[in-house]
C-alpha cells in the first residue's frame, strides 16, 4: 500500500477516502454521503471508483466484492429475479430490521464507460464477466463477522470446479478464476462481485423505507459535491492551520489527519472478559507482589460480562479497532473544536461503562470480533487497574469554551451547526450535561483515590499531606501497562512503597477538573473539598517527588534500609507536573523543567521531545517503546503548556516562547514529512531521524498535530507584546 484513508470526512455529512493500492496498480476511491430524512436515520450512498495507477499495465483487470449481512432479528434478500448467468443492471437487496424499518440497497451497474474483460476462455460462457455475480449464504450469527474466510472458502470451491473441468493446463485467466458462484438463495450474507477492465465506477445506495423517496445516482452526485464544499468551508473556519503552516502544501495533510481521526469513530457492541475474583494478591501490598499477582491471575477464573456498547474514536482502524480509555481523551481534543455535541456523546458513552465501584476498563475489547485482534493474555480486564484519566481534559475544554467570553455565532452554511454547538451556544445545556454525568464523575474520581493510593505513613515520609500519594497497580518488573508508558524505566525491583510521579500528576489534573466542574454547577461544598485535595496534591508533588540533587521530579521507592529514596530516570516522567498544567509561571521548579526539555543531550531533538533522556542508562534499550521515541500525545501536552508560559509574564516567558516556536515547527514537520514520504501517520517517531515507527496509519493521538497547527504563531512576537 502506498497509503490509504480519508482525504475528507465529517461524521454528519460524509466524505471521500482513497486506497492507493500499489500492489494491484489501482487507486480505489469511495465517496460516502449521508441523506437525512424519515424516521429511521435517513439514507446513504457510496460511489466506488477505480483509477489505474501510472505504472498500471495497459489492460488492468480488477475485481470488487461488496457484501451485506443481517445480524440479529431482521431479513435481507436479493430482490432481483434469479438469473443463472448473473445480473445486468442494478442488483437490489431488500431488508427489514428493528431500528431501521424497511430498506433497500441498490448496487448499480455504473456508467456506460465501464468496461469488462472480454471472453478469452470457455468458462466465460457460463459466467460472463460483464454481469454482476451474487452469492448468498446462511451463516451462523456468531460467524457473520468472519465474511472474509467465508468468501475464500466459497471461492476455493469455484476454483476447484474450474480445475476439475478444465485441468491445470487450461484454467481460465485469473480474473475469471477468482470469482464467486452465481448462487442466489435465502440467507443472511450476500456477496456481490463485479469484474472490470481499466477505470470503473458504480454506486451503492441504501434507501430507508421511511425516506420520502429512494436515493438515486443523480442525488448522490449532488451530495458528493455538496459534502466536499461543506467540509472545506467548515475546516477553513474551525481548523485552518496558522503560520507558518498556512502554506498550500499543509492543507491536504491537515485535512487528512483530522478526517482519519473522525473517520475512526465507531459504535462497538459485545461482551468483555473480566476477572472479578478480587484476589487478595491484587492489593499488591507485599514485597514480591508481582509474583503473587501473576500466580493469582493464572489460577483465577474470569467470565464474560455484558454485552456493553461503546461509541468511541479508535487509535487505528486496521491495527487497534477498539476503544482505549487513555487514548480517548487525546482523540477528542481536536474533535471538540469541530463538533462538541459529538464529543460529549462519546464521553457519555465511556462513563456509561462504569461499574458500581467507579471502574472503567482501560481497553474495551467488546465481542468475538474485537477479541480476534488481541492476544489472549491481554484480553482480560481487571477492576483494580486504572489508566490515565484523560477524559477530564475534554471536560476542562468544555468549561474553557463556555467560560470564554466569545459569542458562538451560528454557522448558517452548516445545517448541523445548531446541533454541533448546542452546548456552547446555550451554556445551560452544557451545565445540564455536567449535572447529568457529575455523579458518575465523582464515583470514578473516588475509585482512583481508593484503589491507586500510595503509602506515605508506613515509611515516615515527610510531606504536606499524609494522603496525597499514588501508585499504579498492575506493575511488573518490566512494565506498568496501566500507566500507558509501558516499559518506561521504573524503580527496581517493584515495591509496594513506590510512588509514581505521573500518577500523582494525573490525579492533580483530575482533581482540578473536578473542582472546576463542581464550581460550574454550583456544588459549592464539593468544590471546596476538591480545592483542598488539589492544594495537597500540588504540595506533595514537590515534597515527595522533587529531587534536589538531580534537579528534577522522580519516582520514589523504598530501599533495603526501609528508607524512602528517589529513582530518577529523566524523561516524560520528570516533566509530568508541567505537562498536566500543575506548574504555574512563577514555579521555582519551572526553570529546571524547561532546561531539561530544551537540552539536546537530554530530551530535545530536532523532531520532538524524546520519551527518555539520551543520558539515561536505559535509553534505546529493551523494547524501546517508551525509552527514546517521540510520542505526539506527550509532545502536545508539552507544547500546549509552553504556550501558556510563553503568554504569561514571568522569569521564563522568553525561554518558553523560543521553545514553543521551535517545538511546534519540529513536531508538525516531523509528522508531515513522514506522511508525505510514506503515506501514513505513525504511532511514534525516531528521535534521531524523525522516521515513523511501530504502527502505521496510527491516526489517533498523532492527529493532535492538527491542534498544534492551529495554535498561535509566536515566531514574530516580541517579548513585550505577549
Amino acid at each position: 500500500m502506498a497509503g490509504y484513508g480519508w482525504d475528507e470526512y465529517d461524521v454528519r455529512h460524509g466524505g471521500r477516502q482513497i486506497i492507493h493500492d500499489a500492489g494491484n496498480k489501482l487507486d480505489l476511491t469511495t465517496e460516502f454521503v449521508k441523506f437525512p430524512g424519515g424516521q429511521n436515520g435517513g439514507s446513504w450512498g457510496v460511489r466506488v471508483k477505480g483509477t489505474p495507477r501510472e505504472d498500471a499495465p495497459s489492460r488492468l483487470m480488477s475485481t470488487i466484492i461488496f457484501y451485506a449481512s443481517m445480524e440479529g432479528l431482521g431479513t435481507l434478500a436479493v430482490e432481483n429475479e434469479a438469473s443463472e448467468l448473473g445480473y445486468e443492471g442494478t442488483v437490489t437487496l431488500k431488508g427489514q430490521a428493528n431500528g431501521l424499518g424497511d430498506f433497500t440497497i441498490d448496487i448499480t451497474a455504473g456508467p456506460n464507460t465501464n468496461q469488462h474483460p472480454p471472453r478469452t476462455h470457455d468458462a466465460y460462457g457460463s459466467k460472463p464477466l460483464d454481469r454482476t455475480l451474487v452469492a448468498s449464504f446462511q451463516a451462523p450469527e456468531e460467524a457473520i463477522w468472519q465474511t472474509k474466510p467465508l468468501l475464500f472458502s466459497h471461492m476455493k470451491s469455484q476454483i476447484d470446479e474450474y480445475i476439475k473441468q478444465y485441468g491445470n493446463e487450461n484454467t481460465p485467466p485469473p480474473w475469471q478464476t477468482f470469482t464467486i458462484g452465481n448462487e442466489v438463495r435465502e440467507g443472511n450474507v450476500h456477496l456481490i462481485q463485479k469484474v472490470f477492465e481499466g477505470a470503473f465506477e458504480f454506486d451503492i445506495m441504501y434507501s430507508s423505507g421511511s425516506s420520502p423517496q429512494p436515493l438515486t445516482s443523480e442525488e448522490l452526485s449532488s451530495g458528493i459535491s455538496r459534502t466536499t464544499e461543506s467540509f472545506t468551508a467548515r475546516f477553513n473556519k474551525i481548523l485552518m492551520p496558522k503560520s507558518p503552516f498556512d502554506k498550500p502544501k499543509y492543507q491536504p495533510f491537515a485535512k487528512s489527519m483530522f478526517s482519519n481521526l473522525v473517520g475512526g469513530i465507531g459504535h462497538f457492541y459485545g461482551d468483555a472478559v473480566v476477572d472479578r475474583t478480587y484476589a487478595t494478591e491484587y492489593e499488591e501490598e507485599n514485597e514480591g507482589f508481582w509474583q503473587e499477582t501473576a500466580e493469582a491471575r493464572n489460577r483465577a477464573g474470569f467470565k464474560l460480562e455484558g454485552p456493553s456498547e461503546l461509541y468511541t474514536s479508535i487509535p487505528s482502524r486496521p491495527f487497534f479497532p477498539r476503544g482505549f480509555l487513555w487514548d480517548e481523551g487525546f482523540h477528542l481534543l481536536p474533535i471538540a473544536d469541530w463538533d462538541m455535541d459529538l464529543t460529549l456523546e462519546i464521553v457519555r458513552s465511556w462513563f456509561k461503562l462504569m461499574d458500581d465501584d467507579g471502574w472503567i476498563g482501560r481497553e474495551q475489547i467488546l465481542g468475538a470480533e474485537a477479541r480476534s485482534k488481541v492476544p489472549v493474555e491481554f484480553q482480560i480486564q481487571y477492576p483494580h487497574y486504572a489508566n490515565p484519566p484523560t477524559l477530564f481534559f475534554v471536560l476542562e475544554t468544555l468549561i474553557d469554551k463556555i467560560n470564554a467570553e466569545v459569542p458562538q455565532t451560528p454557522d448558517t452554511s452548516d445545517a448541523y451547526d445548531s446541533i454541533r454547538n448546542a452546548h456552547l451556544q446555550k451554556p445551560e445545556q452544557a451545565l445540564a450535561y455536567l449535572n447529568e454525568i457529575y455523579p458518575l464523575l465523582k464515583r470514578h474520581y473516588f475509585w482512583y483515590r481508593r484503589t491507586q493510593w500510595g503509602d506515605i505513613k508506613s515509611y515516615d515520609r515527610d510531606a504536606f499531606s499524609t494522603k496525597e500519594a499514588y501508585r499504579w497497580r498492575g506493575r511488573s518488573p518490566e512494565h506498568i501497562l496501566t500507566s500507558g508508558l509501558d516499559d518506561y524505566p521504573r524503580p527496581q525491583p517493584p515495591h509496594p512503597g513506590e510512588l509514581h510521579t505521573d500518577l500523582v500528576s494525573w490525579m492533580g489534573m483530575m482533581t482540578r477538573s473536578m473542582r472546576r466542574i463542581a464550581e460550574a454547577i454550583k456544588e459549592t461544598d464539593d468544590a471546596t473539598e476538591f480545592a483542598g485535595y488539589e492544594k495537597a496534591i500540588i504540595r506533595n508533588i514537590d515534597d515527595l517527588h522533587w529531587d534536589s540533587n538531580a534537579n528534577t521530579y522522580c519516582d520514589a521507592t523504598i530501599d533495603d534500609y526501609e528508607e524512602s529514596i528517589h529513582v530518577c530516570h529523566k524523561g516524560y516522567i520528570s516533566i509530568f507536573p508541567f505537562m498536566t498544567g500543575l506548574l504555574p509561571p512563577d514555579s521555582p521548579r519551572l526553570g529546571a523543567v524547561l532546561d531539561l526539555i530544551s537540552d539536546p543531550e537530554e530530551l530535545w531533538s530536532d523532531y520532538g521531545i524524546r520519551s527518555l533522556s539520551k543520558k539515561d542508562q536505559f535509553y534505546e534499550t529493551g523494547e524501546n517503546y517508551w525509552r527514546s521515541p517521540i510520542w505526539m500525545n506527550m509532545n502536545y501536552m508539552i507544547v500546549k503548556n509552553l504556550l501558556i508560559i510563553a503568554k504569561s509574564p514571568g522569569p521564563h516567558q522568553k525561554q518558553a516562547q523560543d521553545m514553543y516556536t521551535k517545538l511546534r515547527s519540529n513536531l508538525v514537520n516531523t509528522v508531515y514529512n513522514e506522511w508525505e514520504r510514506t503515506g501514513f501517520a505513525w504511532e511514534q517517531y525516531n528521535p534521531a531521524t524523525g522516521a515513523g515507527q511501530r504502527t502505521q496509519h496510527f491516526t489517533g493521538w498523532t492527529s493532535l498535530v492538527v491542534k498544534i497547527m492551529t495554535m498561535e504563531d509566536l515566531s514574530g512576537t516580541k517579548h513585550d507584546e505577549l
